[in-house]
């Protein structure tokens, strides 16, 4: 089978004759080929398909192949080099990293620390969207060893060979290569669908959401509403496993739902699961929230309760990732925003405090909040080490930031209350508020210290947040939580809605400090969570542009009207995928049934009666013809005509209206 899909992609591949020839030289063995292969370009450009073409090459060849997702690859240079970990010992492996974007933060890491320790005969290939740092071509070193390539579109010839494999109709290529030009992805969403999906103008009118309508003509009719919440899932979940659909989509054979996904061709699977491409992740997404914007976010919803879950159950292994899944369903929204950072620069990843680590905590500490701090810092460390996180820079493996999660059992240590003010006033605010009992604890983020970005929102606090979040969820007896910050003022801005300010402001040395609040007795975690997202509401969508245009909607309109007694083509017609059918269970059956009340409703002006008996005549009545339809009315051939372009127009400007009314 493996070597099927080889000849396939083959016989399929277009372009790129540099980029195989050099590496086919390497592949053989030339001294003077590069040992590095770095092609970059903008989503939908070929990058992965790239990738897989050489990689069948290398697979033919004998070699051994490594094949990493920059989009799932661990924050920690360990992690990595566990994966890669033959490219490292096993002479002549190939090392293919993806969507290298995604993992930017290893480029200095693997230049300086990793690629220099490769096996004899090995041979790595990289592709993101970006270049690479400047100073890795410039270096003499390596620009021998190092082959940059940027991916441009494929030419008209190129593009026009790519339609021919696919069988593209004569007459539609033209249109075509007009729309896609020599995008790689829209044309291969484009081969994919075929001459069936290349038959109505709309999908290739040359509009700004062009590509939201091809995906809706690669798609075609979709089967069910399972399979729409489906596409609902994968458009928003930053991967989809069958075990995720089977959860947020009970009672729906999962198993059938992934199968269906997995052979969309805008539809990548990875280690994690089934993962959109990025240009149709936003597209599908813009467009499915745009036609059914309460479906969306029940869906979002469903989402959320089940990472929430995760949360409480999984194994604790995969409940790290689970607070970032979470929140990248909100990414959106407000309150995120002035919380999280999404900054992918400065890449870290956190680690436990080893005790070789206590002198440069301590440094920090002291750097940032004083002499005092840092005699708290020592305290803690001494009697919660577990507590405390050091964070190091990816690229060079430099401690830039610790962070320390203390837990606090009822009743309050006396020498605890007497050392550190913080702690203490946390204390005082419980026992005046709502005390806790034995048996129970409290939370506290004592320490959050990243000099370089001192308490401003950062990929420190970002990770900080989401271990203390899963904590919490995971914690038994776990009366309290408490986050501590020094620019009070600014911070009880940014908590709003999801911290009490308790009003404690516990001097330590010079600085005075916050102290935000949760009684996780009152609120669930589960709970908060939702009202920690619940700013990030979906814009309403309101009167305006339809993702087709007027003359398309209208001529959908007509299609369906035309493909009424064929019920095969009336479920594949264009009207089905504009926002009319968006929320339908039946899809057909429903579609049906608006069509036919929207000519009733015709009648109800005076100049739509005949209008109304032309249009029920001519498609409801199984008149055979136009001719037929007007012998049933006992109208002249011409008279008929006139009420019938009377009705049409009538009824589209209704639908129109109704296409664009909020949802």
């Amino acid at each position: 089978m493996g070597e099927r899909l080889s000849r396939a992609r083959v016989r399929a591949f277009v372009g790129r004759d540099e980029q195989l020839g050099r590496f086919g030289e390497a592949l053989a063995g030339d001294p003077q080929a590069p040992f590095a292969f770095y092609a970059y370009g903008p989503g939908g450009i070929g990058k992965s398909t790239l990738l897989r073409r050489l990689a069948d090459h290398a697979r033919g060849a004998g070699r051994l192949l490594v094949e990493l997702d920059g989009r799932f690859v661990s924050r920690d240079p360990a992690d990595f080099e566990q994966a890669a970990g033959a490219f490292l010992d096993v002479p002549g492996t190939v090392l293919f990293v993806d969507s290298f974007e995604h993992c930017q933060w290893l480029e200095s890491w693997l230049w300086h620390h990793f690629l220099p320790r490769a096996a004899d005969d090995t041979l790595v290939v990289l592709a993101g969207r970006r270049a690479p740092q400047p100073q890795w071509t410039a270096d003499p070193a390596w620009s021998r060893l190092l082959h940059v390539s940027e991916l441009e579109p494929f030419s008209e010839e190129q593009a026009r060979s790519l339609l021919v494999a696919a069988d593209i109709r004569p007459e539609l290529r033209d249109r075509v290569l007009r729309f896609a030009g020599g995008n790689p992805l829209a044309l291969s969403l484009a081969a994919a669908a075929g001459s069936e999906g290349c038959g109505r103008q709309e999908i290739w009118a040359p509009t700004a959401d062009v590509l939201r309508t091809l995906l809706a003509g690669l798609i075609g009719e979709v089967p069910t509403a399972a399979h729409r919440r489906a596409l609902e899932v994968a458009a928003q979940a930053h991967s989809t496993s069958e075990e995720l659909l089977a959860a947020v989509l009970p009672g729906e054979d999962a198993h059938q739902l992934f199968s269906w996904l997995r052979d969309l061709p805008f539809i990548e699977s990875t280690h994690r699961g089934l993962h959109p491409h990025d240009a149709a992740r936003e597209t599908l997404a813009a467009d499915l929230r745009w036609r059914a914007p309460n479906a969306f976010e029940a869906m979002r919803r469903r989402l959320a309760d089940e990472y929430l879950r995760i949360l409480r159950e999984a194994p604790e292994e995969r409940v790290w990732t689970v607070t970032d899944e979470l929140f990248y369903l909100f990414r959106e929204g407000a309150t995120l925003a002035r919380l999280r950072s999404w900054s992918r620069e400065d890449e870290v990843h956190d680690r436990p405090l080893h005790p070789d680590d206590i002198d440069v905590v301590l440094r920090m500490a002291e750097e940032t909040e004083g002499a005092a701090s840092a005699e708290l810092v020592r305290y803690w460390a001494q009697r919660q080490p577990q507590a405390f996180s050091v964070y190091r820079l990816v690229s060079t493996g430099r401690i830039v930031a610790f962070t320390a999660r203390l837990a606090l059992p009822a009743p309050a240590d006396p020498q605890d209350l007497a050392t550190d003010p913080v702690v203490a006033a946390a204390w005082r605010y419980t026992d005046a508020t709502a005390p806790v009992s034995p048996g129970e604890h409290i939370g506290v983020s004592r320490f959050s210290v990243y000099p370089e970005r001192y308490q401003v929102p950062s990929r420190v606090i970002d990770l900080s947040s989401s271990r203390a979040q899963a904590e919490a969820a995971r914690a038994r007896g776990r009366a309290y939580g408490f986050a501590v910050y020094r620019d009070a003022e600014t911070w009880a801005e940014r908590v709003r809605g999801t911290l009490h300010d308790t009003g404690a402001r516990p001097r330590v040395g010079e600085h005075t400090y916050g102290v935000f609040g949760v009684d996780w007795r009152q609120v669930p975690v589960e709970a908060w969570l939702q009202r920690f997202i619940s700013a990030t509401e979906v814009p309403v969508a309101q009167p305006g542009p339809s993702p087709v245009s007027r003359t398309a909607f209208d001529q959908a309109v007509r299609e369906a009207l035309a493909h009424w007694r064929d019920a095969d083509a009336f479920a594949a017609c264009a009207l089905m995928r504009t926002r009319l059918a968006a929320d339908f269970d039946d899809p057909a059956g429903e579609l049906r049934a608006l069509l036919r009340c929207a000519v009733d409703d015709l009648a109800r002006d005076p100049r739509g009666v005949r209008a109304r008996e032309a249009l029920t005549a001519g498609h409801f009545s199984g008149a055979p013809t136009q001719e037929a339809a007007a012998r049933r009315l006992g109208l002249p051939y011409g008279t008929y005509r006139r009420h019938l372009r009377q009705g049409l127009d009538m009824l589209c400007e209704a639908l129109w209206q109704r296409e664009l009314r909020p949802r």
